[in-house]
């Protein structure tokens, strides 16, 4: 571990030195690759920083306890032994979660994918509420947001709806909304008062860019038809919705809310390239696949992740068994708590089979 870390060090230290170069500056492209991996590196390099300044301090003070100092200075030295004795240890774990290997998309963006699910108009209003949610959470993060795709219903509701979010580490903390999402209440559509369960499945994928993965042009059907939905000028009347086939995979896109024509494509590209590079992934870790798969699953209410009890504000995060009675903050977008919860454990299950 220590040769690693001395590794990760000297790369670090190499990358500070290109990111002050003049050269790599005006190449905003490669900038922003050597920006990303420092970041990366940062906190594990800044932890074995720290931890070899402790050990510096825990080696003086014990070669000072050794010179037989008076009684005052042994019990000052004593208690200074201690403490950094035990931040050695907290330092040694950090580090040890840190160099756990890391998902080679975490830093990306996403391109989120909402779909009402059993419940009918109920699940599709509940797929409104899921999507306001995630916005307010980027929105307190500071991440930038863009609808790429909708398909709503007359009251409101979405039957799906496609977006994407960008902001340093998205993907790190989204994946894990990736699944069913339950809800039980009592709905706007019901007169008689009683409590409903419906369910919207959320699918979370790493935005890719053009040069990560390559589409042969040759490969697509690209369709053009007018726009459904709600009137307006030159809506329904002009042919700028898009439709990509990547026919390959028999992958198929659709993009309808821009005007242009031109803008729904590239709109469409985009998401689509995200799908196929969630295929690859799952082509290439069959075991992550089919736990992707049993989490997004059908839409059915006996397949769920996450329940948000509105009678009793409660949510309950099936995986990790993990209960909060604050349904009103957390559709608010404070999914900070959940999400931490799950990162964590998540690390734990990790160091178990590192162990």
């Amino acid at each position: 571990m220590l040769e690693k870390l001395q590794a990760l060090e000297e790369r670090y230290s190499f990358l500070e030195e290109k990111l002050s170069d003049a050269q790599i500056i005006k190449n905003q492209q490669e900038w922003q690759k050597y920006t990303r991996e420092h970041a990366a590196l940062s906190d594990i390099v800044e932890t074995y920083r720290g931890l070899k300044n402790t050990e510096r301090d825990l080696r003086d003070a014990k070669e000072l306890l050794q010179e037989k100092p008076d009684e005052e200075m042994v019990v000052f030295l004593k208690e200074e032994i201690a403490s950094l004795s035990e931040n050695k240890e907290k330092l040694e774990e950090n580090l040890k979660v840190l160099l756990l290997p890391r998902d080679p998309n975490d830093d990306k963006d996403v391109i989120i994918e909402i779909r009402a699910g059993a419940g009918g108009e109920e699940a599709a209003l509940f797929a409104a509420v899921l999507l306001r949610m995630y916005l307010r959470f980027a929105e307190g993060r500071g991440w930038q947001t863009e609808i790429l795709d909708s398909h709503a219903t007359d009251i409101g509701g979405f039957k799906e709806i496609t977006f994407s979010i960008k902001g340093q580490g998205a993907y790190s903390l989204l994946k894990y909304e990736r699944g069913v999402h339950r809800v039980q209440r009592i709905p706007t559509t019901e007169s008689g008062g009683r409590i409903h369960t419906s369910t919207s499945t959320v699918a979370v994928l790493p935005e890719v860019e053009d040069v990560e993965l390559e589409i042969n042009p040759q490969e697509l059907r690209i369709d053009t038809f007018c726009s459904t939905g709600p009137g307006g000028q030159s809506v329904n009347t002009t042919q700028s919705a898009v439709r990509i086939t990547h026919l390959p995979t028999n992958t198929v896109v659709s993009c309808q809310d821009e005007k242009s024509q031109l803008k729904n494509r590239d709109k469409a590209m985009r998401v689509l390239r995200a799908r196929l590079l969630d295929r690859m992934i799952e082509e290439q870790r069959e075991e992550q696949a089919q736990e992707r798969r049993s989490q997004v699953g059908t839409g059915d209410r006996s397949e769920r992740i996450r329940t948000y009890n509105y009678p009793q504000n409660r949510v309950t995060d099936h995986r990790i068994g993990l209960t909060m009675h604050k349904l009103d903050q957390i559709l608010e977008g404070d999914l900070t708590g959940t999400i931490e919860a799950l990162i964590t454990y998540d690390r734990a299950e990790q160091l178990k089979k590192a162990n």
